[in-house]
């Protein structure tokens, strides 16, 4: 949440009692000390500094985009048609094989896609609860329910986008509260609620952040997931007018200082961990960014745990064995080999600027004999290089290499919500064309007539791997037709299963065909 190391833990649950962290606090970091004691919320949540803790921890499930092995850029790479799941064969990791080839079941969905976001849900109702009674400023009081807020309508965002038929909790349970009754209620009451929560959020939010509060949420970072919200709710005109205040003059920069990196490849960069700050992390065109740290030491005993703050995405997409044979090869760290990119995509972007920044050509490498590896599940020799670990970016810290990447996640940025917004448009217009403009002009690219078609194509193109392409073929009604080779069933599998540990002794319904 903040550009230091945080390692609070606010153990929540859907009921009130909360397991205790005794947290001290440093010049350096916030690190977790074990209580074997207990508290009720309402005996906590006094101050601003214990309200300050719970929010770190409602900020936490934001690592599961690109954090753990579960974590939901890969899974849905996986599902989309730019992506195999790849891996050491076709039973590494059921989940994301049965992403890709959508045979997943109940059985196999991984729980954590349900349980780690209402965590989050339950963290947020907590704070957003008992805030409130806290004695602190009441200006920070109000920004700190705010950013709770945020938080709960993207957490739900997510899980409507992912199993769509879920219950809504908005307090937390008690004791007495039935847990196994709780009702599912239909997608438009979770939209309406999202976006209750965002509009009453951005008025208490910060038009800007610098400093240690980079990767707090912002006002224009509420105003892009609310404007993304409207679009996946087909509220088209709602959502241009979000983007445009977030947008600003296309390639200038925003109110909010949004401004497209000069750079493209510079987006997905990390420096090298003998430098203590990354210049590359939070730049001007970020506008939700997760943060990913090698300063919590994690190991395998945090694996599967939540626990792990690094980003998973960097080992899991490297190449299997990899061996430099020239010194002009890249210097990669061995991976797992998952998300290996399909040659569909490779020849739709073959003649892109992106496509290098996008693309590793391990094919093109072993031809020149500068590198090699070895092939694993459904491998193209394509591999995804935008979070690509290289031995500079190499842990210098205790805790195992894989699990301590510190590359972050930007989960919104200044290029995709230009693309929405001229989506929003309907791909027409003069505002539409210079939206396509700049994100084209950014890398050396001619205009292109602005058209649905070539605003959809952009966004391929643009955030290639990011975890966007499922989700936009499923609003756009095209999966059906580009996903058909993969198994897709229209009907089902626009949304997961339900997994089935969160539906036994519950009233929870599965959703249709699974």
């Amino acid at each position: 949440m903040k550009n230091k190391f945080f390692k609070i833990s606010i153990a929540a649950s859907l009921l009130i009692g909360l397991s205790a962290a005794n947290v001290s606090c440093t010049d350096a970091d916030l690190e977790e000390k074990t209580n074997p004691g207990t508290f009720l919320s309402e005996n906590f949540f006094r101050n601003e500094q214990e309200c300050f803790f719970a929010l770190v921890g409602t900020y936490d499930p934001l690592r599961k985009y690109a954090g753990g092995f579960e974590n939901l850029v890969t899974f849905y790479n996986a599902a989309s048609d730019d992506f195999y799941a790849g891996g050491g064969s076709a039973t590494d990791g059921a989940g994301i094989q049965g992403a890709s080839n959508f045979q997943i079941n109940p059985n196999t969905m991984p729980p954590s896609y349900w349980s780690d976001y209402y965590q989050g849900i339950a963290r947020a109702n907590t704070l957003i609860l008992r805030a409130p009674n806290a004695v602190m400023n009441e200006t920070t009081k109000s920004r700190f329910i705010a950013e709770a807020k945020v938080l709960r309508a993207l957490y739900y965002f997510d899980l409507v986008r992912i199993f769509r038929n879920i219950p809504l909790i908005l307090k937390p349970f008690t004791a007495s509260d039935d847990l196994f009754n709780v009702p599912q209620v239909a997608p438009t009451a979770v939209y309406t609620q999202i976006e209750t929560d965002l509009l009453e959020a951005i008025p208490n939010l910060p038009m800007t952040v610098s400093g240690e509060q980079r990767g707090r949420l912002t006002q224009g970072a509420a105003k892009a997931l609310l404007g993304k919200v409207y679009l996946y709710e087909n509220k088209k005109n709602e959502a241009a007018a979000q983007f445009a205040d977030v947008n600003g003059t296309p390639g200038g920069t925003s109110q909010y200082g949004y401004k497209l990196v000069a750079n493209y490849a510079d987006l997905f960069k990390s420096a090298p961990v003998t430098e203590a700050n990354d210049p590359y992390k939070f730049s001007t065109e970020s506008i939700i960014e997760v943060m990913h740290t090698n300063k919590a030491n994690s190991d395998w005993s945090f694996w599967g745990q939540g626990k792990d703050e690094g980003n998973s995405i960097c080992v899991m997409t490297a190449p299997r064995s990899y061996n430099r044979k020239a010194t002009d090869a890249p210097d990669i760290v061995s991976g797992w080999a998952f998300n290996v990119i399909t040659t569909d995509l490779y020849n739709f972007m073959q003649t892109d600027p992106r496509r290098d920044a996008t693309i590793l050509n391990m094919n093109l490498l072993k031809q020149q004999n500068k590198a090699d590896y070895s092939p694993a599940y459904m491998d193209t020799g394509y591999f995804f290089n935008k979070f690509m670990p290289t031995k500079d970016k190499v842990t210098n810290l205790p805790g195992v290499s894989e699990l301590n990447y510190r590359q972050n996640y930007i989960l919104i940025r200044l290029a995709d919500t230009y693309l929405m917004e001229a989506e929003a448009l309907n791909g027409t217009g003069s505002r539409a064309q210079a939206l396509l403009d700049a994100v084209r002009a950014r890398v050396g690219l001619a205009s292109v007539p602005v058209s649905l078609q070539a605003v959809k194509d952009e966004r391929r193109r643009e955030l290639a791997g990011e975890g966007h392409r499922f989700f936009d073929l499923v609003r756009w009604g095209e999966a059906s037709t580009k996903l058909a080779s993969k198994g897709f069933i229209a009907g089902k599998n626009e949304i997961m299963p339900i997994p089935l540990t969160e539906l036994t002794g519950t009233i929870l319904k599965q959703n249709p065909g699974y």
